[in-house]
């Protein structure tokens, strides 16, 4: 690499660093909040034991997280650092593997559009798992082409040939993409859906030694996990059975969700008033990524059938338990990623790209109203108040991170206790549960005088 490269290259991956350190301390969401309890609270054997049992994710990631922040602590800003690195990584892996699909060039872009596409800047600044598994799948993906040849149309002078790779490189190949296969799932159950489709492909292509090697080490995880997993199904057929609209939130198979993906993949989680200019703009701009996407994918069928099959294996899965969510995919974007770099003609095509996702990146960044749910600002309100606190108990974790103080009540007991004569009711995720309480404290004899809102929660006081 010319020394003018290497430096646009650097330059690229400080400027995507510095932009992550924006806003990063922003107040922890109720599944963050969480991931903080969970790691602070409970013993490395705790986490598997106690806590995944109920979860609906394997346990590596809150792993990890608890050997993380015993080092660096539990601010958010501690909590969120491992999802920037890893959105960071994965941009290198995807330079990577666009050098190895065509030239340093396609690398180089499909960084650009990796680093600053708004959904991985958002979820680089989030205390989940995403992050993590959309690095450890890329490093799969990267494997997989090394095992599977690149398209003869699309090489030059790096084409690899199979048959000419000594038996150690291969078996290298083979471990480290059954390996990253492996991590994935123990990361990220959603992962299953990339593996399929990158096994499917290895059979196409008659790679049987390296499907079967990575086959087997999968199920082996299966089996020593199968303990935790029938007590995860059990919770979540429960789940779905005592919480009412719970399979809402899980994401139906419905073209809404569907036609999330695209929107969502495109111009991030910003959403703006008037509606009908969100979806004018949101529309016009994920047509011209997905128009180059589709350019990418004429020329690297390979990588279109790995974006593509991986949606369809999850859209067919959702129709039998919910899970059709975008974020669920986030690891599809450095494919997408990859593609558009090989579909753009044109400077200007691939810089209306990469500055259309810089802009909406800034505008979450920089723009509050679009962060999450401000718990921390609700949590400074609720302990001046010094009133008794209603809402649903499985969501209290956000006010129990910001606030030792404050004694949370079940909001779905309100109608079994004896009330003060003035109650705090924050109504967060009780139409998921069904929970009538608004007829509980009028038969009681109360009546709302305050209902006001931090960004994203509601709360509402009730006098009698």
């Amino acid at each position: 690499m010319k020394k003018k490269d290497r430096l646009a290259l650097i330059s690229v991956f400080i400027f995507a660093f510095l932009i992550r350190l924006i806003a990063l301390n922003q107040s922890l969401w109720l599944d963050e909040a969480t991931t903080a309890k969970v790691v602070k609270t409970l013993s490395f054997t705790g986490i598997v034991t106690q806590f995944s049992p109920g979860d609906f994710h394997p346990p590596l990631y809150y792993l990890l997280m608890k050997f993380w922040t015993s080092i660096f602590g539990y601010s958010e800003i501690a909590l969120r650092f491992p999802s920037v690195i890893f959105t960071l990584l994965t941009g290198l892996v995807v330079y990577r593997i666009g050098t190895l699909l065509k030239n340093q060039l396609v690398g180089w872009w499909a960084a650009v559009f990796f680093l600053f596409n708004p959904l991985i800047v958002y979820y680089s600044q989030e205390a989940r798992m995403y992050g993590m598994v959309t690095f450890i799948l890329s490093i799969s993906l990267y494997y997989l082409l090394v095992i599977t040849g690149s398209d003869d149309h699309l090489v030059q002078d790096q084409k690899l040939k199979i048959k000419d790779q000594k038996f150690s490189a291969k078996f290298k190949n083979n471990v480290l993409f059954g390996l990253s296969c492996v991590l994935a799932l123990a990361t990220f159950y959603g992962s299953i859906f990339f593996i399929a489709a990158a096994w499917c492909y290895l059979i196409y292509k008659k790679q049987r030694q390296a499907f079967l090697f990575s086959f087997f080490i999968v199920f082996c995880l299966f089996f020593i996990l199968s303990p935790l997993l029938l007590a995860q199904l059990a919770n979540s057929r429960q789940s779905l059975l005592l919480v009412k609209n719970w399979s809402l939130v899980l994401g139906r198979a419905d073209i809404k969700n569907l036609l999330l993906i695209p929107l969502k993949f495109s111009i991030g989680r910003i959403s703006f008033y008037p509606k009908w200019l969100y979806y004018l703009v949101s529309t016009i701009f994920s047509g011209v990524v997905f128009f180059s996407a589709l350019k990418g994918g004429l020329q690297s069928k390979k990588l279109a059938i790995l974006f593509v099959l991986p949606l369809i294996f999850g859209l067919a899965a959702s129709f039998f338990t919910p899970l059709l969510q975008y974020f669920r995919f986030l690891y599809l974007l450095p494919v997408m990623s990859l593609l558009i770099a090989l579909g753009s003609v044109g400077k200007w095509q691939k810089y209306l790209v990469a500055g259309g996702m810089l802009i909406f990146s800034l505008l979450y960044l920089l723009f509050p109203q679009f962060h999450r749910e401000d718990w921390k600002s609700l949590a400074a309100i609720l302990e001046r108040k010094q009133q008794p606190v209603y809402m649903v108990e499985s969501a209290a974790d956000p006010l129990g991170y910001y606030s030792s103080y404050l004694q949370i009540n079940d909001l779905a007991q309100i109608s079994l206790v004896k009330l003060s004569s003035s109650v705090i009711v924050i109504p967060y995720v009780a139409d998921v549960h069904g929970i009538n309480y608004q007829q509980s404290l009028t038969d009681y004899g109360f009546k709302l005088i305050k209902h006001e809102a931090v960004r994203e929660i509601d709360w509402q006081e009730w006098q009698r």
